[in-house]
């Protein structure tokens, strides 16, 4: 009997893929240096997506293969995890009706947006509400497409708020006193090597559980989670050092400025003002209840203000870490948002969206 061997080719990234990454990394490098040794406030991850963003606008086709974007956002979770302290921990108590409140100001914040689309910019019902709904892109994409709706004025408004949010929060903490321009250090000591070692085992397992179950944001709250375990018990002291949480940062930066090379010019220009309109209500109604929460809580202003924020889960944790605010704050609230969006977009859609029979028509 022979023995048929049967081998599969090993698909390789094409040499224009290998020079798009290498391109994305380079002027994401760059603008977040600049950034940094200018002292801007979130510089590595600001300047990155600035920069990204803006050779993307001009017509470059940058992007970050999946094996990269993984390892970068694995590197967040495990730098998160490493400011994680039993006096953090402590503090989960006072989340219920923080957490309350955030899901009272999605709501408000998605159908204030709404609002102002359907009646300032004309937009259809369904289109309206699925661009106002902050966070769980992924999901808005699937419904959008099932609804038939606008996906492309939909990805230039999610995509707007963003890398808005990206760019001017750190910004406006600074000029606020409310955090630092310039992130300190978040570990005194980097991490022996068998402590590194357990860190990336245990992130990664973390991360690869969560991936089987689906859980949302799963390389960086697996990673996260993991960390958080072993600094949270005091088995393993210190962190990563400085130079992989700024590749991470660097990283984070690049992968959300690279949205903009799948949009045409055309598009952008014909859906901005429908942006910058929406993310004006929204930060509207988030401000309001960040002061209530401010007034009615002890937590930090700049804590509730990057966890109230109408943005992505994996931007907001970044900038938990380069603006040094309580992670474990920001991720419960920013994946409590995700779960409020996730199971509630679908019925204001389907109770205050378009009929199918108006898509079908």
């Amino acid at each position: 009997m022979k023995q048929i061997t049967a081998s599969l080719p090993i698909e390789w990234p094409s040499r224009a893929k290998i020079l798009s990454t290498v391109e994305t990394l380079a002027i994401g490098t760059a603008g977040g240096l600049v950034f940094l040794f200018a002292h801007l406030p979130g510089g590595l991850i600001s300047g990155s997506m600035i920069a990204v963003g803006i050779a993307a606008i001009a017509g470059r086709q940058l992007s970050l293969p999946p094996i990269l974007t993984q390892t970068v956002l694995v590197l967040l979770g495990i730098s998160l995890g490493s400011v994680v302290s039993r006096h953090l921990i402590q503090q989960v108590s006072a989340y219920p009706l923080t957490i309350g409140l955030l899901a009272l100001a999605t709501f408000c914040s998605t159908f204030g947006s709404s609002y102002y689309l359907q009646r300032i910019h004309g937009w259809d019902r369904t289109s309206a509400f699925l661009a106002g709904s902050p966070g769980a892109l992924s999901q808005i994409t699937i419904l959008a497409v099932e609804r038939g709706a606008d996906l492309p004025g939909i990805a230039v408004v999610q995509t707007m708020r963003v890398i808005i949010l990206t760019a001017a929060l750190p910004m406006v903490l600074a000029i606020a006193g409310v955090a630092p321009s310039a992130a300190p250090s978040l570990t005194s000591t980097i991490a022996s090597p068998l402590g590194l070692a357990a860190l990336v085992a245990a992130s990664l397992a973390a991360a690869l559980v969560l991936r089987l179950i689906k859980f949302p944001a799963s390389w960086t709250f697996g990673a996260m989670i993991g960390s958080s375990v072993l600094h949270g018990g005091g088995w393993v002291e210190g962190g990563l050092p400085d130079w992989v949480r700024g590749v991470a940062l660097v990283g984070i930066g690049a992968l959300i400025g690279s949205r903009f090379a799948k949009m045409r010019i055309k598009t952008l220009a014909g859906h901005i003002n429908a942006a910058l309109g929406s993310f004006a209500v929204a930060i509207a109604v988030s401000a309001i209840f960040v002061g209530i929460v401010a007034l009615a809580t002890q937590v930090k202003f700049s804590d509730v203000v990057v966890a109230f924020a109408p943005g992505a889960m994996d931007a907001m944790l970044a900038l938990a870490l380069t603006l040094h605010i309580d992670p474990i704050f920001v991720g419960a609230h920013h994946l409590s948002r995700f779960v409020f969006v996730t199971i509630a977009t679908p019925g204001i859609v389907h109770l205050f969206g378009r009929t199918q029979d108006d898509v079908d028509d």
